[in-house]
């Protein structure tokens, strides 16, 4: 396969099943530097063809809850308020520096994730 940039499904295809067989290629050999722009090619593709979307931090918020189990209630008791609780969870409020380093530290959500607007504008 010759290396050129990444265009369609096909291509997409056979850097992948290329990348399969270069795989564990010893670093710094022609196997191993054929590997490593494979894979750059491919991420530049696959980040334009399939984007990840991003979450607002109460899609995190909640999705951690759902995970663990826990519930408002729960939220309340950690925040020391079940109407602030129940704003957050809304979305009427956003959450503050403070409790989203009280989240990290008791709930071990990472603190980046919960950064940002509540809902997106």
């Amino acid at each position: 396969m010759d290396i050129r940039p990444i265009r369609t499904a096909s291509d997409h295809e056979a850097a992948l099943r290329e990348i399969d067989r270069l795989w564990g290629a010893e670093v710094g050999s022609d196997d191993g530097d054929r590997l490593d722009v494979l894979a750059t090619l491919v991420e530049r593709y696959e980040e334009g063809h399939f984007p990840i979307p991003t979450s607002t931090p109460l899609e995190v918020l909640k999705f951690m809850m759902e995970q663990t189990g826990r519930r408002q209630t729960d939220l309340a008791n950690l925040l020391g308020s079940r109407s602030r609780a129940s704003e957050i969870l809304s979305g009427r409020r956003n959450l503050t520096l403070d409790q989203i380093r009280l989240l990290a530290r008791e709930w071990r959500i990472p603190a980046g994730a919960l950064v940002g607007e509540l809902e997106p504008a």
